[in-house]
């Protein structure tokens, strides 16, 4: 038996060729190519605070050194101010809110309208010792600053104060009756005791606005308005109205 001999097949191994590597990217810059840069915000930045501090140089010089915001001066940026905030309104009473006349520099100078102190020390020329205003200060003298007479009304008892808003009676009024006049005088008198009210409101207004004051508290008092009211000062007396003027305009 013959045996069949076969020729071992050569098995051809195919061969790839090695595998080809992805090449990594490249970035190219295109140095040809000039790039437009914008505004950045440090620019912006820079512009606003060199503006800034002009306008402050501006105002502290058109000021005279008062102020870099042109007369605006907030309250947190005046040290009094901040001092007294710090420390709270205070309360003090007639006697001894007189202390506070100017006379010891070591301590600040107050003046008084309608129970509300201010702080006027900023302006110790006017409301010190030797000032125009000196006799304002150390108490509440809100009854002269409705009538004007500033050495017989240095007084808060505003009682009768509105009688110089209501006209003097000169001439006899014919053909009104007793119940007309009563109505009348009951208006005139509401009209009267609103402009003292207005007058007061104005002037609380004036200190507590003003540039250089500021309010520091309150006037509590030790034994309250009592006695007889006081007079009428002899210039507001002379200050009313007559009815016999009212008529005529009428």
């Amino acid at each position: 038996m013959s045996e069949l001999r076969q020729r071992p097949i050569a098995t051809s191994k195919s061969s790839n060729g090695p595998d080809k590597e992805s090449n990594p990217r490249q970035h190219t810059i295109n140095d040809e190519t000039d790039q437009d840069h914008g505004i950045s915000l440090l620019d912006i930045i820079r512009v606003i605070v060199t503006l800034l501090l002009a306008c402050g140089g501006l105002s502290y010089y058109m000021t005279s050194s008062e102020s870099v915001l042109w007369g605006y001066r907030p309250w947190y940026t005046r040290w009094p101010v901040v001092k007294q905030w710090v420390q709270g309104p205070v309360t003090l009473t007639p006697s001894q809110l007189s202390l506070y006349n100017g006379t010891d520099t070591n301590l600040p100078l107050y003046v008084a309208v309608n129970g509300t102190i201010f702080d006027v020390s900023a302006n110790r020329m006017i409301y010190g010792p030797g000032g125009s205003y000196n006799f304002f200060a150390g108490r509440d003298a809100t009854r002269a600053f409705v009538t004007g007479c500033f050495k017989e009304d240095l007084t808060n008892d505003l009682r009768g104060v509105e009688i110089m808003f209501l006209p003097v009676e000169d001439v006899e009024d014919e053909g009104v009756t007793s119940a007309q006049r009563k109505i009348r005088r009951e208006k005139e008198l509401r009209a009267a005791r609103a402009r003292v009210e207005e007058t007061v409101k104005r002037w609380t207004g004036f200190f507590a606005n003003h540039a250089k004051y500021f309010e520091a508290g309150r006037v509590v008092e030790d034994g309250g308005v009592h006695g007889e009211p006081w007079p009428l000062c002899e210039s507001a007396q002379k200050q009313r109205p007559k009815r016999s003027a009212m008529m005529e305009k009428s």
